[in-house]
């Protein structure tokens, strides 16, 4: 792998830094067309094979005043954080704290409320426990993280028990109050006791990194937060409750009137709360680390971060059943399937406009994509960009390093 930081040096496109092996040259090219020279956006790319480091790259932006992107700076990563907090409980399941099999209330009693008690654990990460609709909140209220966990602990399952719906926001406060009621802890200490401390690293936060951190979070830039800087208009937010349930059912996962106001000013409340659901904040070559741990049966540097056993739980697909919002049979353990023709297996977790922590079993691959950019006229193409780069990145994985080694032929 070239080490240079220099692009010309390390032969990387212009305005693209980093290391890259030269067999990921297409994917590294791909991410440049997209992220090289912007002067209000950045993303990086890192990626590695069997536990080794392949590529870890970066371009553009970390705001809209053109501070360059780094190897340190994080990015908010939306649902892709679930990823994140279901590796939590994983290393709580581990360790004998938690059974997937076993009911959530064996563990938090309070969750038995209103015909919960049987709820399993397994069903709940699998997005089935009828609780994907927002209790009537307020943004304030959404920000409470605590309060969020005791109101789904009271609520009452709808209609949708036992079917699988995307639970958007509450499947975070729910894998917290879960993981709390076994450590007493919440999951911003556990994602650095359970995550970053184990794998050596610091650039997986719950929210803005503390002070002295060396990960700096990037701003949140586009016409989208330029939107959210206004109130939606009243008759747009009163619409919503009066939709029918087909269409009501997966708004109902997202929707609170006024939320637009978190995302509001130079520091936006979202980055300043614990929303394991949405708003973990992280660097590409960190996220990337933790997928490479369930890529490498547990294994990280040598050392054991899951069991083997742990890990052959993580890939299993848990139900078949079409998800009620997403239309596609997805659901592991807190991750859902993302497969490729060249990886059936790949798992992992996709968050708003495209940043995605993913891992294939059977190529030793992992892959951590982070960006900064909110952007209406982008947002199609950056929640699927990811699909393509996978695609050329495991294309490229398929060669051996030796062919790049030597010289091409024909070479003088």
């Amino acid at each position: 792998m070239t080490t240079s930081h220099s692009a010309a040096a390390a032969g990387l496109p212009t305005g693209v830094h980093g290391t890259a092996d030269p067999r990921f040259a297409s994917a590294v090219t791909t991410f440049a067309r997209f992220f090289a020279h912007r002067t209000t956006n950045g993303a990086a790319l890192a990626v590695y094979q069997h536990g080794e480091p392949v590529v870890d790259i970066w371009a553009g932006s970390a705001d809209a005043h053109g501070t360059p992107w780094t190897a340190e700076t994080g990015a908010m990563i939306y649902s892709a954080s679930k990823g994140v907090s279901a590796t939590v409980l994983a290393r709580l399941a581990d360790r004998g704290l938690l059974d997937y099999s076993a009911p959530v209330a064996e563990y938090w009693p309070a969750f038995g409320a209103n015909g919960k008690s049987r709820i399993t654990v397994t069903e709940l990460l699998s997005h089935r426990a009828g609780l994907s609709a927002l209790p009537a909140t307020t943004p304030a209220e959404v920000l409470d993280h605590e309060l969020m966990e005791e109101r789904l602990a009271a609520a009452k399952p709808d209609h949708l028990l036992g079917i699988p719906i995307y639970h958007a926001l509450t499947i975070g406060w729910l894998m917290t109050g879960l993981a709390r009621a076994i450590t007493g802890h919440d999951m911003a200490r556990l994602y650095r006791t359970e995550i970053a401390e184990p794998l050596g690293i610091d650039g997986i936060h719950l929210g803005t990194p503390p002070a002295g951190s060396p990960t700096h979070a990037a701003d949140l830039v586009g016409s989208l937060k330029t939107l959210a800087e206004r109130t939606i208009p009243t008759p747009v937010a009163t619409l919503v409750p009066r939709l029918p349930h087909l269409l009501r059912d997966p708004l109902a996962a997202l929707y609170v009137p006024g939320l637009e106001s978190v995302f509001r000013g130079e520091h936006p409340a979202i980055l300043a709360t614990s929303l394991p659901a949405g708003n973990a904040v992280c660097t590409a070559r960190a996220l990337a680390l933790m997928y490479s741990a369930l890529a490498c049966d547990g294994f990280v540097d040598g050392r054991r971060f899951l069991s083997a056993n742990t890990v052959r739980e993580l890939e299993r697909i848990r139900t078949r059943q079409l998800d009620h919002t997403l239309l596609i049979p997805m659901w592991h353990l807190g991750f859902h399937s993302l497969p490729l023709p060249r990886a059936p297996r790949g798992y992992g977790h996709m968050g708003a406009f495209g940043s995605t922590g993913w891992t294939d079993p059977d190529s030793g691959l992992s892959v951590g994509f982070v960006h900064n950019r909110m952007s209406l006229g982008w947002s199609a193409i950056d929640q699927i960009f990811v699909v393509p780069l996978l695609h050329l990145i495991l294309r490229a994985a398929r060669h051996p390093a030796a062919e790049f080694a030597q010289p091409a032929a024909g070479a003088a």
